[in-house]
């Protein structure tokens, strides 16, 4: 392992300072828009997800509606993002399942969410996490993969070995945040093909300061 536990206790020092109120940027209103939400965000961005979740969840008002969907509207409803047909009928099939399963209620476990229809490690994470404040794993997506590889922290590829990796070095009570704060330091600093380096406050302990 690249990382070490002291470094990671830097970065979050630093990051937190950034970033004080870190948190997702999609919009939701309850565990099951969330659920969705994520779902959609999939190879898409926050800001084209909100945008059709706003119309989205003002159309379909509880879980039961969105079981009941017509399947071809909803996935007009949802045409603007990316794989829209397979995540519609993903967000149908959760919303019967949770109905049929889980008498109405978004589960709060790990084991129980990864079940469901297009849910991964990652979505099941941002929901426990942010609907329910529960700490199972870290959210890896592709901007707390690159920033981990970047810092040093893991050498893997695979989402699920860099979320072992994080886990190990992170106190579990920062799982959520530590994942909030290198998804925006992702977006605004750290960017996949020209990362800002004199304005990175994390410069000086990145392996990129010896390149």
């Amino acid at each position: 392992m690249f990382g070490n536990t002291a470094k990671v206790k830097e970065i979050i020092k630093r990051l937190s300072k950034e970033y004080p109120e870190a948190k997702t940027e999609l919009h939701f209103g309850n565990p099951f828009e969330l659920l969705a939400a994520t779902i959609l965000s999939a190879q898409a961005t926050d800001v084209g997800v909100n945008r059709v979740t706003e119309r989205l969840f003002k159309k379909y008002k509880s879980i039961k509606d969105f079981a009941d969907a017509n399947p071809a509207e909803l996935e007009k409803d949802v045409s603007s993002i990316n794989f829209y047909k397979n995540k519609a009928k993903n967000i149908k099939a959760s919303a019967r399942i949770i109905i049929e399963q889980f008498k109405g209620k978004v589960p709060q476990t790990m084991e129980e969410l990864v079940t469901l229809p297009g849910v991964a490690r990652k979505t099941a994470n941002i929901v426990l996490t942010n609907s329910f404040g529960i700490h199972e794993g870290i959210a890896v997506d592709t901007h707390v993969r690159r920033l981990s590889q970047r810092l040093g922290i893991t050498h893997h590829e695979d989402p699920v070995k860099i979320e072992r990796d994080l886990m190990e070095l992170t106190p579990k009570e920062q799982w959520g945040g530590i994942s909030h704060m290198l998804i925006l330091h992702g977006r605004r600093i750290c960017t996949a093909r020209a990362p800002k380096h004199k304005e990175c406050v994390l410069f000086d302990i990145c392996p990129s300061n010896n390149i």
